[in-house]
């Protein structure tokens, strides 16, 4: 059946553009609920980061960020999901590595998050670093790289630790505040998001990072032009930001007579006819969602309720890790 099932993801892996513009939508694969990252908001409209890079790939594709598809997906479903077509991409928060694009028949078209994972313990523990939490127990979803890199860790630092793996994070959060499991781990924006909602008092986040976390998303390998779709996509976020391109000013940049926002706007003609898209892609991406930062502020920044800072998340021109490739 596994062997079966890879036959017939490399059979349709090629034609994913010509099935999301025939379609006239894309299907995006997102987290459950995971706030500042993919959510439903009051109005039980999905919100955060992942649901705005889908949306971007949607205004890529039709110059319409509403055409799209928002797929809720759990940590065990989400692999299975877009290898078997259910949706055209993950955007979810999903590490990049190297075992994931050699093994899976997927692979990483770029970060739109560099995380970290972290611990977070009750203040009432009186700890104030990782290193003190020898013969801890610890709360971890199962079948992930939190898992791995939780292990890696402590037996890097010469410390043993207790495991308790749960199926679902709502399980940890219980287990945690009955004193089942002295920490918690996940990457370390999801534990900035679980000790709002739980009370910033009676928690802290301890300083080590566990790992690297490059988020972003995953297509299935073997679609060139799809795979260059969304790869461009988060590179026209980044460009844009670069070059002071926002949702206001996106018509006067019209104007402009950089010849780099001119390319990116789509003033200078032909690069989307290379994508296979309109020539105003990137302008429909900002128009309709802002450039990366404008998106970043209202999900996770100083507009939204985590209030997280950029971090290695600003551009690389003001200490980040973002750097966008060029359009040209």
């Amino acid at each position: 059946m596994g062997l079966a099932l890879l036959c017939a993801h490399a059979a349709q892996a090629g034609t994913t553009f010509d099935t999301v513009k025939k379609r006239g939508f894309v299907q995006c694969g997102v987290t459950t609920d995971l706030p500042g990252f993919a959510y439903t908001d009051s109005k039980g409209v999905w919100q955060g980061i992942d649901v705005s890079t889908c949306r971007a790939i949607a205004a890529t594709m039709f110059g319409d960020a509403t055409k799209a598809k928002i797929v809720p997906l759990t940590t065990q479903a989400r692999f299975t999901a877009l290898q078997s077509g259910e949706v055209d991409v993950l955007t979810r928060n999903t590490t990049q590595t190297m075992t994931r694009d050699t093994t899976l028949g997927l692979i990483g078209t770029g970060v739109n998050y560099y995380d970290s994972q972290g611990l977070m313990v009750h203040t009432a523990l009186g700890v104030k670093s990782a290193k003190e939490l020898g013969g801890a127990t610890v709360c971890v979803l199962p079948g992930t790289t939190t898992e791995l890199n939780l292990a890696d860790w402590f037996r890097g630092n010469g410390l043993e630790f207790k495991p308790v793996v749960l199926e679902r994070f709502d399980e940890i959060l219980r287990s945690f505040a009955a004193g089942r499991c002295d920490a918690i781990t996940a990457d370390k924006s999801m534990l900035a998001a679980t000790r709002r909602n739980l009370g910033e008092a009676d928690l802290v986040i301890l300083p080590e990072p566990l790992s690297k976390e490059p988020l972003g998303p995953m297509v299935r390998q073997g679609d060139e032009q799809w795979f260059n779709t969304v790869r461009w996509t988060l590179n026209a976020l980044l460009e844009a930001e670069e070059y002071g391109i926002t949702q206001d000013n996106v018509d006067a940049q019209l104007k402009s007579g950089n010849p780099n926002i001119q390319r990116i706007l789509g003033v200078t003609p032909g690069l989307g006819k290379n994508l296979g898209v309109d020539d105003r892609w990137a302008y429909n991406i900002v128009k309709q969602l802002g450039n990366y930062g404008e998106i970043y502020e209202r999900t996770l920044g100083m507009q939204s309720a985590l209030k997280l800072e950029r971090g290695m998340n600003a551009l690389y021109t003001h200490g980040g890790l973002m750097y966008g490739w060029p359009i040209r």
